[in-house]
């Protein structure tokens, strides 16, 4: 086995640090300076981009052909869209998620010249006031508004309070943590994944593990609203494997215990190869797993993609119930994810064509076909050839 042990109480202090550090897309300066923080206490050089996405690389034997791990820091959140007459917000939402989860949250607004508190309600909250037709009211962001906790009766006294129109909303977690293993709060997703990121690496610094390629902790800050990994990736690296939530519902194969392996996503299939050592590691180091296909759903790995990464890419999850919403995980899931990035970062490269961009056909992959569609079958000198090819 090549999986390492796993601090669980460090995984779960840092992410209850994490979840009480707002971080809505557009708002991520305070927790990117805690993870570069954590980083650095395990003795890694941290390279930030202009905007804050975080690049951080633990070296191995070689830089080319160099591995990268990837997480999102940022979360869903909202916006002041106007400064209603009757002292109210009017919001919008960052990212894709429900009014309906919205409706009675606690958030906190930034200004300019400080914070306030407050409560995201339904236009009519009160049923001693609007009787049934609280029950009757439809679902939307144009049917809520922030109720500021201040003097706020007008549009006057919300200007007072130097509020204005594009301030940034962070929502409250709410987290527990509870005995039997499992966790409750909002924005899991993805601060799971940063705990999980951080985990392994404390883990492969305690072990003084070494890895046959450079390994690059990567962490993002727009991932929720598409931009992701983007621009975070440099030429050295071969391959990237992105830790995120898996959904848990009615159709769906992701699980609460163990690592979801996602073999395709809205934009489509994930690397074959790369998949297949993943599942191989969990074999070998009797790590639970279970592979799924989400529809509605993408990850750091399609933006890299899109942006034009020549990279193989894998996605691995822990199952969430109810995403983007108030999620419940369990802490089984976070360390067989943890223990399967340390197999990961410590096994062997197969594909040694990756250590360059570009080149012939030699040691190219290959993929299993049926007999049946070979124009010749393979011979025995085929097969050497092929061992050959591999191991140059």
């Amino acid at each position: 086995m090549t999986r390492l042990a796993i601090d669980h109480e460090y995984l779960l202090a840092v992410l209850d640090k994490l979840l009480r550090i707002p971080s809505p897309t557009g708002y991520t300066d305070p927790v990117v300076r805690y993870v570069v923080s954590e980083l650095e206490k395990h003795g890694l050089k941290v390279e930030l981009t202009r905007r804050g996405a975080i690049r951080a690389i633990r070296k191995g034997k070689r830089a080319e052909g160099a591995r990268a791990i990837v997480s999102h820091v940022d979360t869903l959140g909202a916006q002041v869209k106007q400064i209603k007459d009757n002292g109210r917000l009017a919001v919008v939402p960052i990212g894709h998620w429900s009014a309906r989860f919205a409706e009675g949250a606690r958030a906190t607004v930034f200004t300019d010249s400080g914070s306030y508190r407050g409560s995201i309600l339904p236009l009519k909250a009160s049923g001693h006031t609007y009787n049934e037709e609280v029950d009757k009211a439809p679902v939307g962001w144009e049917f809520v508004e922030m109720r500021i906790d201040a003097l706020a009766r007008n549009k006057e006294d919300i200007e007072r309070l130097d509020i204005e129109i594009g301030d940034i909303i962070a929502i409250d977690p709410l987290p527990e943590f509870l005995d039997n293993g499992f966790i409750v709060s909002r924005h899991l997703d993805n601060k799971a994944g940063v705990a999980v990121m951080l985990a392994a690496l404390k883990a492969l610094e305690d072990d003084q593990a070494e890895t046959p390629v450079d390994i690059h902790f990567l962490f993002t800050i727009a991932e929720e609203v598409g931009v992701g990994a983007a621009s975070i990736l440099t030429h050295d690296v071969a391959s990237m494997i992105a830790v995120d939530n898996g959904t848990t519902a009615p159709g769906q194969n992701s699980d609460e215990f163990g690592v979801t392996i996602a073999m395709a996503d809205q934009t489509g299939p994930f690397d074959f190869h790369l998949t297949k050592k993943l599942v191989a590691l969990c074999q070998e180091n009797e790590i639970r797993y279970q592979k799924d296909i989400f529809k509605y759903y993408r990850s750091d790995s399609a933006s890299a993609i899109e942006a034009g990464a020549d990279v193989r890419t894998a996605l691995i999850t822990f199952g969430v119930d109810a995403s983007h919403g108030y999620e419940r995980i369990h802490t089984h899931a976070l360390r067989s994810l943890a223990e399967l990035i340390t197999a990961y970062s410590v096994s062997p490269v197969m594909i040694k064509r990756d250590f360059k961009e570009t080149s012939g056909v030699k040691g190219f992959t290959r993929q299993p076909i049926a007999e049946a569609e070979q124009d010749l079958s393979p011979d025995v000198e085929a097969k050497e050839l092929e061992a050959k090819e591999l191991s140059d």
